[in-house]
């Protein structure tokens, strides 16, 4: 029923009551505009579906005026819609208020309306609501928060980056992590933080066109962000004269999509993003001379965007101007010219010595010294150096706190975060096993036909099968020496888990009905003509250990975005031209967590194009047994050579073994030239120990005590979900047809979840619940934002208290009122106040704990509760302003502790930080200023804090 509003009217947002009292501005006939003054927010909400009440007090009732003084209401006028109250103020004397000139930081005390009009709830929706807040209260406190809610595993270096960058105003970095370290999952993690905590809103993930798949899912299965995807289609659908960007808060689109059209990129740019995420920003081509459209494109992007976050292969990989490069998008001024970036990096190079002498306890040498000093000018430090070099007893802890201060005088430190693979460690050895066999005739005429010097794909030679043209392209498999020696194999490798990747889908489902029609084997399959959701069955199929397929005959895109580590085994059926596509291929299985040596299965034929690759990735770059971040660089250097000798074929055994011999030495070289490079500077300072462990171990502890499972059984009990146990440490839960409302996150088919990491990291098709998933989050605001369970009445039998005593208990909860921008609850996180009072004025609060009252009242019946409240209305009216004035004591002291605290925090950071742009100028001018704004917000939060009533249960004793 659509709600008559009145300009002038005050009501509230059941859904964030912590907006305050709301006026009406206009109204028209579809919609109603609400000032919540104390926020300084303006809302506008349909009516027919506004989540809005009507405040209207009434007589009894303390009101207070926004002037500060309060009014006991004896009488309730109506004029031209608007309420006038009539009643005693402060001193005795009558006074009258109109509602316009309410305290905007009033709360209604509906508890005790819903009590006293006996709306009375069962004793499990008390208990509910109290829990919720006790969990909502921890949630808002943790600094863990996002960071350990996804599916993924706690690795110390992404939790480290994550809680680093995340906890920044508008973090402006880049993510340089060699290859399967998980960069994505570092993003996404700040991602989470950030989106949670909302110091963002609104995020733009620019990737190239072939990653948009990989990030859709990633970003959704591990972190439950729901990004749509932008492109043409799409934005003629939504556009109708109106920015089709504004539609959505989290957008996902390719960055060819941007650069070949202009009017979306400048629609993209009017969108006012909080984040943008760049993947693959080493493709953006910059030089002093010259920029491409792609870094153009960005760079504008990142100007017109607070945080930006970029990925990116190892710095080095592709030379100091790409690097200069992408630094320079995320801070023009910092870095606007690149000789001077040069010059300033050869002064970090002493300093990089002496810290791998720091760190590796050696004895400093001379020229470290002299750096130090001219590094570290304070007395301190001076004390430290001086601790290092007379080998006393405290030495060790000297260098590990000269380290720690040398790092945020470090260059790009702040700016740029890179581990590698060799700091990080717990990767598994990787080997090689290639299998010649006889070549075709059927290929051989291809290859050696005049028209194969005119591909139009040099990836074609390489997967001859796709060169068939003939009436049925599937017969290949008939033939192939592959399909028969696939078929060997995994007969040898029985209960193996073995994922075959190859380059076309085509070729993946000849290959998989292959196997089912020789060898009655059923391999899932993975490839880009199926929808994410058969994609993620078939992933699943594939990890089932009892029930799953042994085989998963993957696409290209299978080697993209998914974890493979519990297979072993990787088939490549045949070879990508780009080495980074294969190191992608074997970081399916190459990942940190991996449990035995990956066995690489490369077939290939003899005297092809396969032959000639298969030598170059083995012999040239030892790409198969080991990482090679230089290999993309090396492809580059060499690709003329490498086309000639794949058009060859090995018969040319002088010009391939010059090609080998050529690329072995540019490997060596760039392989020297990374390793002396290595900034140990920067791969300390982008996983510095002590913290890493230590925020690692809190997670873990968080994890092993986490008392989330039974909070949802309370929740499905309530709310009507059915569960039942679905294997270890794993539930399904499905509506019921008692069920109330819409469960949160809840599918009308159901769906199987755990609360358990381990479980949900090795079940792609099980959903992983934590405390950050949209099904807690959705259920913590659906219980908050109800009244369900803010009004009950129970009876408690309990020694060295009189039977018939009247016991009322009151749950009130302290918040501050502040925008989004100043976070309140960051600084004053809502605080449960908790008293019991009896009729004579005693207060059980201690005596009578809550877990003791849950655990020993028994239920009342709902005609004698009434009765009850009928009866000693005015006693419990008397007992609730007591039981205020006694939780209102309480407020000063927490009030202090909060204030004390908030008001450490920041300023501590703030002078950190002013401390540190003395000595490092990527600490940006505008992540001070924020601090400072914060900082003096903290006043007003507090003076606005108030204490609400937010449930009352009413207790009989036996």
């Amino acid at each position: 029923m659509v709600q008559d509003f009145i300009p002038g009217q005050r009501w509230i947002n059941d859904a964030e009551l912590q907006l305050g009292l709301g006026t009406i501005l206009t109204t028209d006939h579809r919609t109603v505009t609400i000032l919540f003054l104390a926020t300084g927010d303006t809302r506008v909400y349909s009516k027919n579906t506004a989540p809005l009440t009507r405040v209207a007090f009434g007589c009894g009732d303390k009101i207070r005026t926004h002037e500060g003084w309060t009014l006991t209401v004896t009488e309730v006028d109506e004029e031209n819609g608007l309420l006038i109250y009539i009643g005693i103020d402060e001193n005795g004397e009558s006074a009258a208020v109109a509602e316009g000139e309410l305290d905007n930081f009033i709360q209604l005390n509906r508890p005790t309306e819903r009590l006293f009009s006996a709306k009375i709830d069962h004793q499990k929706w008390f208990d509910l609501r109290y829990n919720t807040l006790q969990h909502a209260n921890f949630l808002a406190q943790s600094d863990l928060r996002g960071l350990i809610g996804g599916r993924t595993s706690l690795l110390a270096h992404q939790l480290y980056i994550a809680h680093e960058v995340a906890n920044r105003y508008a973090p402006r970095v880049l993510l340089a992590d060699e290859v399967g370290l998980g960069k994505t999952i570092e993003a996404g993690l700040i991602l989470h933080q950030q989106l949670l905590t909302e110091r963002a809103q609104r995020v733009l993930i620019v990737v190239p066109e072939s990653l948009v798949h990989q990030w859709l899912v990633e970003m959704l299965r591990r972190f439950n962000l729901r990004f749509s995807i932008f492109d043409e289609e799409r934005c003629l659908a939504a556009e109708e004269g109106d920015n089709p960007f504004n539609d959505e808060q989290l957008v996902l689109c390719n960055l060819e999509f941007l650069v070949a059209n202009r009017k979306r990129h400048q629609q993209a740019m009017a969108a006012h993003w909080d984040l943008l995420v760049v993947d693959e920003a080493h493709h953006l081509k910059w030089s002093p001379e010259r920029s491409s459209p792609e870094y153009d494109c960005i760079e504008a992007l990142a100007r017109e965007t607070k945080g930006v976050i970029l990925l990116t292969a190892t710095p080095e990989q592709l030379g100091k101007e790409s690097h200069f490069a992408r630094l320079r998008l995320l801070d023009a001024d910092r870095f606007p010219d690149f000789d001077r970036f040069i010059e300033e990096e050869k002064h970090y190079e002493p300093i990089a010595q002496a810290v791998e002498e720091l760190l590796e306890g050696k004895p400093l040498a001379a020229t470290s010294v002299t750096a130090l000093r001219r590094t570290i000018n304070d007395d301190d430090s001076e004390l430290l150096l001086q601790t290092i070099q007379s080998d006393a007893a405290e030495a060790s802890a000297a260098r590990t706190k000269l380290v720690e201060q040398l790092l945020d005088r470090h260059g790009t430190g702040r700016v740029l975060f890179r581990n590698t693979r060799a700091a990080v460690k717990g990767f598994p050895d990787r080997c090689v096993t290639g299998y010649p066999l006889p070549m075709p005739a059927q290929y051989r005429e291809l290859i050696e036909s005049a028209e194969i010097s005119a591909l139009p794909d040099n990836q074609l030679l390489l997967s001859p099968e796709l060169l068939l043209q003939d009436g049925n392209p599937a017969a290949w498999a008939t033939f192939d020496p592959r399909i028969e020696w696939l078929q060997k194999l995994l007969k040898t490798l029985r209960n193996k888990k073995v994922l075959v990747i190859t380059h076309n889908a085509d070729s993946a489902m000849d290959i998989a009905e292959r196997l089912r029609v020789k060898s009655g084997i059923h391999a899932a399959m993975f490839h880009e003509h199926m929808s994410i959701l058969e994609r993620d069955r078939a992933a699943a199929f594939f990890a089932d250990a009892e029930y799953g397929s042994p085989v998963l005959v993957c696409s290209e895109i299978g080697s993209e975005g998914r974890n493979f580590q519990f297979a072993h085994h990787l088939v490549l059926f045949d070879l990508p031209l780009n080495p980074d596509l294969l190191e992608q291929r074997i970081g399916r299985l190459d990942r940190i967590g991996q449990t035995e040596t990956i066995q690489i299965h490369v077939p290939y034929l003899e005297n092809s194009p396969q032959a000639v690759m298969f030598r170059w990735y083995h012999e040239g770059i030892a790409a198969f047994e080991q990482t090679c971040p230089a290999g993309h660089n090396i492809a580059t250097q060499v690709e003329s050579m490498l086309i000639d000798a794949l058009h060859q074929g090995e018969e040319q055994s002088e010009e391939l073994d010059s090609l080998i011999a050529t690329t072995q030495t540019l490997h060596a070289a760039l392989n020297e030239a990374l390793q002396q490079g290595r900034d140990r500077l920067l791969e300390y300072n982008s996983c510095r120990p002590g913290i890493a462990r230590a925020l690692t171990q809190k997670a873990e502890q968080q994890d092993a005590e986490s008392a989330l499972f039974p909070y949802l059984e309370q929740l499905f009990d309530c709310y009507g979900v059915d569960s039942e146990a679905h294997s270890d440490k794993a539930h399904v839960v499905r509506p019921s047809d008692k069920m109330q409302n819409n469960f949160p996150a809840l599918s009308e088919d159901g769906m199987t979840i755990t609360c358990d990491r381990a479980t949900a990291l090795a079940n792609e098709d099980i959903q992983f619940i934590s405390w950050d998933h949209p099904m807690v989050t959705g259920a913590i605001d659906m219980v908050l934002s109800s009244e369900l369970g803010n009004s009950s009445i129970t009876t408690l039998k309990q020694t060295g208290i009189a039977p018939g005593t009247l016991i009322t208990e009151c749950i009130y909860v302290l918040e501050g009122v502040s925008s989004k921008e100043l976070q309140a609850s960051r600084y004053l996180p809502p605080t449960l106040v908790r008293v019991a009072i009896d009729q004579y004025g005693k207060d059980h609060s201690h005596d009578l704990p809550y877990e003791l009252i849950s655990e020993n009242s028994q239920h009342i019946k709902k005609d004698t509760a009434k009765k009850v409240i009928l009866a000693y209305k005015e006693e419990l009216r008397e007992m609730v302003n007591q039981a205020e004035a006694l939780a209102q004591k309480e407020v000063p002291r927490l009030l202090a502790a909060a204030h004390k605290q908030s008001r450490d925090t920041l300023e501590s950071e703030i002078n950190r930080l002013k401390a540190l742009q003395q000595v490092n100028p990527n600490v940006r001018a505008d992540e001070i200023e924020f601090f400072e704004k914060q900082w003096q917000a903290v006043d007003h939060i507090m003076e606005a804090a108030s204490l609400r009533l937010d449930a009352v249960r009413v207790i009989i004793t036996l």
